[in-house]
């Protein structure tokens, strides 16, 4: 049994002091007792999950951002598209290994992997992609939900198209036979979106998947986050996007929509009292030209939020949450829209703990019993820190500073960042170096 120590640990309760952690062998949580040192640390938090990334799109960042024309979401796929056609299962592994150690160092302590790169450069069908991405996470020490994607069309109604054709499974049957073969990695499911995949197919292709998974695996989806989607939409179904997932499907509380950058009022309060979870990606959506997620009425009624890195061109849990509360706070012209009468930052690291959660069906986002043991420390001496008391650390994180001024991070009672590096970080950055600059060239 791992025992850690804390000056200050942020439980569903709120702060409490002077506290030892009791991790069991599967890295859980299995008692929070009294402590008295030596301390592994001043201040602990729940590590913070990340529910939704595309990790090959780490190699795309800072690439295209000089101004050709009316550049939006649709001409940066065009460039993603042609990342994505070079990609091997080699490269897929160093760039995941580079991303997810970034993630830890930033305070993500788990991820949703949504993986739609499946096939290899010539074609070829089987799951060397995805464990690639199994392999990189395991050995940076990232908790991993790996979410293999159905994507079988270009558009609504619409072939796919020639940069889509390493995503596609043009038969469930095939998808299913892939799913067979990643089954030892406890995957979930994401559905693309629904210009990729058919709002009548959903249901029945949920229910071959729950047969061979199981009833209770997270359910992922691309959702309303683009206005020219929206309208395709509406042109293709009659409805909108949330409209036409709530009117095909069953969406429950196992369901995570991503984005929803662009709903209707009343799709907002069906998705909350349907139980189900909206994962916001702020930095991409700001990167990508998407817009602001109008959650104003969703957040204050109480609904289930979630935070993801996605296109992994900034990889920063503390920016993630921090432009969750400033995305409101521009569009609703006011301030402290996640905040309660103690604060910001621990209502909104808890929340998208919670939320975290549940997108990944894992036991993790708080240090609660029968929690896994993930925890991001941080310490005095961090700019960002400097002047504040213990209990307004996280304010002043969120508020002032970043993943930089993480310490230690730990994943199910292992240390695997250590005053803010992550092992063999050098070489590691070395051979991604060396293969996005080949990416580029062919």
């Amino acid at each position: 049994m791992t025992r850690l120590q804390f000056r200050y640990l942020l439980t569903p309760r709120g702060w409490a002091r002077d506290r030892a952690v009791a991790i069991d062998e599967a890295g859980r949580i299995e008692a929070i007792e009294d402590g008295s040192g030596p301390w592994d640390g001043t201040l602990a938090v729940p590590g913070v999950p990340n529910a939704h990334s595309h990790v090959f799109q780490r190699a795309l960042a800072g690439r295209g951002e000089a101004r050709h024309g009316e550049d939006s979401f649709w001409s940066w796929r065009e460039a993603m598209y042609a990342l994505a056609a070079r990609i091997d299962a080699e490269d897929l592994y160093v760039i995941a290994r580079q991303a997810y150690g970034e993630m830890l160092a930033s305070g993500f302590t788990s991820v949703a992997e949504f993986h739609y790169l499946h096939h290899a450069v010539d074609g070829a069908r089987g799951p060397e992609q995805a464990e690639a991405v199994v392999k990189a996470a395991r050995d940076s020490g990232i908790r991993l939900r790996l979410l293999p994607v159905l994507y079988q069309l270009g558009g609504f109604g619409r072939a796919p198209g020639a940069g889509q054709a390493r995503f596609v499974h043009e038969r469930k049957d095939d998808f299913l036979r892939l799913l067979e073969a990643l089954k030892g990695h406890d995957p979930g499911l994401a559905f693309h979106s629904l210009r990729a995949v058919a709002p009548e197919t959903l249901s029945g292709t949920l229910a071959d998947v729950r047969k061979l998974l199981g009833n209770d695996i997270p359910v992922h989806i691309h959702i309303a986050e683009q206005q020219r989607e929206v309208e395709d939409c509406v042109e293709a179904t009659g409805h909108s996007p949330i409209d036409a997932l709530l009117d095909a499907v069953e969406v429950d509380e196992h369901w995570s929509l991503v984005h929803a950058t662009h709903p209707r009022d009343y799709e907002l309060r069906a998705v909350r009292e349907r139980g189900a979870t909206i994962v916001v990606c702020p930095l991409t959506e700001a990167y990508l030209g998407d817009g602001l997620f109008p959650g104003r009425d969703y957040l204050a009624g109480g609904g289930s939020v979630a935070v993801g890195s996605d296109s992994n061109a900034r990889i920063d849990a503390v920016e993630e949450l921090r432009w969750l509360e400033y995305g409101q706070r521009l569009s609703d012209q006011a301030r402290a829209r996640l905040a309660d009468a103690d604060g910001l930052a621990v209502s909104l690291w808890q929340r998208a703990g919670v939320g975290g959660a549940q997108a990944l069906g894992l036991p993790v986002g708080t240090a609660a019993l029968g929690a896994m043991a993930d925890f991001v420390v941080l310490e005095p001496h961090r700019s960002s820190l400097l002047g504040h008391e213990p209990e307004q650390w996280l304010d002043a994180l969120v508020v002032a500073g970043s993943g930089a001024d993480i310490a230690d991070v730990y994943v199910g009672g292992r240390r695997v960042v250590e005053s803010g590096h992550w092992p063999r970080a050098a070489d590691i950055a070395g051979r991604y170096d060396a293969v996005v600059k080949k990416l580029m060239e062919s």
